[in-house]
């Protein structure tokens, strides 16, 4: 007897509930030629968008038109004086009249739309996007929104491989890859960061990782980084001086390691506070009538803000990108701890005021700028309070641009790669990766949810925290199977089998007919009490479930649960891996029920992600009377349904 002809779904099996999973997946060598070209069409459109936003920012704040643009130089007074404070209010109307007219999700900075798509939308991102975002941010950044650019690049290259998959056509899983691969080059081309780039999409955009997820990714992202520095070079982002972060091997050492891990405390702090800051913006904003009208306000208060800063300080310093403010404190061009203090301030306050308001553009950037001068302005402390303490000050800005990037984004690996790869100096790692980890540890305390994920939390739209390894599926049939189970032939009455089952309670009947396997039943209080008032006659037979599956003990868990959806089968019967005289016998069974409880063992020796609140099922807990409603419908629960 063949066990893969003993199911009762022969002839009859359910369609598929949509048609993406007919879809015949690509293979890798395919999936890897589409990343490729995927790099190469990101790495063109990251240099596009750089050169777009020189454009608008040399016309708006300079009156001339070139694409030449140097973030990490200070913009010169503008000539238009005190009316430079209208440049971020009209690059606002425009980005409001962009976004509202063509694509709302190209609104904020990118990144939290682009997970939403992966978790939540199959990886689709309507292919305007990648147009509407590249102009609006462009925009915003160019005319002086203190937002940054490589959201809007991940957004983008996300886009072209969403796009790409839809028009192949490729399943939702594949289109995944694609989207992942986008984010990736994005960042890598932008920052000329491919390890960085990699660990991005890893650390945040891959719910899995394989050979088949990883290789796309790894070519989009290095694909991307060469076309990068063809136009725009291969230079570190930023400059610094030699031998940044050198500790002497001995034991005095460990006091500057005790400084650095102060410095992840106050990052983790400051992490907290922007996540804080941009929702109050976006609630505060919300209230004001009239998107135009709100987006206007919050545009006119950055461009006061950098008129102020350079009538006083010398420089517009919290408007775009911020890159010059952070070279200047890599090359200790400011000083004053409290001026530097108050720079962080003021571009925490600008970024949360420009997103808030409907801006368009990343986080990443001012969170390198706050991060910066923050760790400058600990560094000068430091030295205050302790004058012989070896304290480098761009050593303490650049560890702190890691720890603030990683507390905000909980990218850790992602933080201590870009930073190395932007400085290119290895000595910086091991006081990164010790302030990485006081910084997340920190701001876990203070927000549980990250930059990104604390965005799509107030949608419903739960994120985790973690890739787990689905160790479930490599278990095998017999170990999540439900072995106390009745084999019964189909003629059997049903009031005989509930007179057994008060001396032994079964819960899962196998029934079979001349020999064969024929069904398979559930026994739960509703169908006890519906069949005991009918026709006591009845048998098990007409009972029975048809749409079952055969196993065998060793089969995979994973190759069980792919059956069972194919078929739409209700159970699955498990039986022994070889037969006996021409029989197998039977084992057990698998519902869906003990599919949930191997998830449930499998993931228990994780750390738990505590979110909300669940009532323990022995507490008592008081609920209205009346009525509840779930999707429009009124509903009561009764005491049979309370009791299954």
């Amino acid at each position: 007897m063949d066990p893969t002809k003993l199911d009762g779904n022969e002839g009859d099996s359910a369609p598929p509930e949509n048609a993406e999973e007919v879809v015949k997946p690509l293979d890798l060598y395919r999936m890897s030629m589409l990343a490729f070209c995927l790099g190469i069409v990101t790495g063109f459109g990251a240099v596009l968008f750089r050169m777009l936003i020189g454009t608008i920012h040399n016309a708006a704040f300079l009156g001339r038109l070139s694409p030449l643009y140097d973030a990490s130089q200070f913009t010169p007074p503008s000539p238009w004086g005190a009316w430079v404070i209208l440049v971020p209010v009209v690059g606002g109307l425009a980005v409001t009249w962009l976004v509202n007219s063509f694509a709302p999700e190209a609104k904020g900075h990118g990144v939290p739309e682009v997970m939403d798509a992966i978790y939540f939308g199959g990886g689709v991102i309507r292919p305007v996007v990648a147009v509407v975002k590249s102009l609006a941010s462009a925009i915003a950044i160019g005319t002086g929104a203190a937002v940054g650019r490589e959201g809007p690049i991940i957004q983008i290259g996300s886009a072209l491989g969403s796009t790409l998959g839809q028009w192949l056509r490729i399943p939702a899983s594949q289109r995944i890859i694609l989207v992942a691969s986008g984010a990736g080059a994005g960042i890598a081309s932008t920052f000329n960061t491919p390890i960085g780039g990699v660990l991005f999409a890893t650390e945040l955009m891959m719910p899995e990782i394989s050979v088949g997820t990883f290789l796309p990714v790894a070519l989009a992202t290095g694909t991307a980084t060469f076309v990068g520095r063809l136009f725009l070079g291969g230079a570190a982002a930023f400059l610094v001086p030699p031998q940044l972060g050198a500790l002497d091997n001995h034991l005095a050492s460990g006091f500057t390691l005790l400084l650095y891990a102060l410095l992840g405390v106050a990052a983790g702090v400051a992490a907290a506070l922007l996540i804080r800051a941009l929702h109050w913006a976006e609630d505060a904003f919300d209230r004001v009538p009239g998107r135009y009208a709100r987006h206007t306000l919050g545009m006119l208060f950055v461009g006061v803000m950098m008129y102020l800063l350079m009538r006083y300080a010398g420089h517009y310093y919290v408007e775009g990108v911020g890159y010059a403010t952070i070279q200047a404190t890599l090359n200790a061009q400011l000083q004053g701890g409290l001026f530097l203090l108050l720079l962080a301030l003021c571009k925490m306050a600008a970024t949360s005021v420009s997103l808030g308001s409907g801006s368009s553009g990343g986080v990443f950037s001012p969170s390198l700028f706050i991060g910066a001068t923050l760790g400058a302005a600990m560094a000068s402390l430091f030295h205050l309070l302790v004058p012989a303490a070896p304290v480098s000050v761009p050593a303490f800005a650049m560890v702190g641009m890691g720890a603030v990037v990683a507390g905000g984004t909980g990218a850790a690996m992602t933080a201590v790669a870009m930073i190395f790869e932007m400085t290119r100096d290895y000595d910086i790692v091991l006081p990164m990766i010790l302030a990485v980890a006081f910084s997340i540890g920190t701001r876990r305390l203070l927000s549980r949810e990250t930059i990104y994920t604390a965005k799509l939390v107030r949608r419903g739209h739960v994120i985790p925290n973690a890739l787990h390894a689905n160790m479930f599926l490599v278990q095998s049939a017999a170990a999540i199977m439900e072995a106390d189970i009745l084999v019964l032939r189909a003629d059997v009455p049903f009031r005989d089998l509930l007179d057994r089952m008060g001396i032994a309670p079964f819960r899962h009947i196998v029934v079979t007919k001349a020999g064969m396997l024929y069904g398979v039943l559930r026994i739960n209080t509703g169908l006890r009490r519906a069949v005991s008032h009918d026709n006591p006659t009845v048998t098990i037979g007409q009972l029975a479930h048809r749409n079952f599956i055969v196993v065998k003990r060793s089969d995979a868990a994973f190759e069980v649960i792919s059956e069972l959806q194919r078929r739409r089968a209700v159970m699955a019967v498990v039986v022994a891996d070889s037969a006996v005289d021409g029989a197998f016998d039977v084992f057990g069974v698998i519902a869906k029920e003990h599919i949930a409880d191997a998830v449930a063992r499998s993931i228990d020796i994780f750390p738990r992600r505590d979110r909300g609140w669940i009532a323990p099922s022995t507490q008592s807990v008081r609920v209205n009377d009346a009525s509840h409603t779930a999707h429009g419908k009124a509903f009561k629960v009764s005491d049979s349904e309370a009791e299954n």
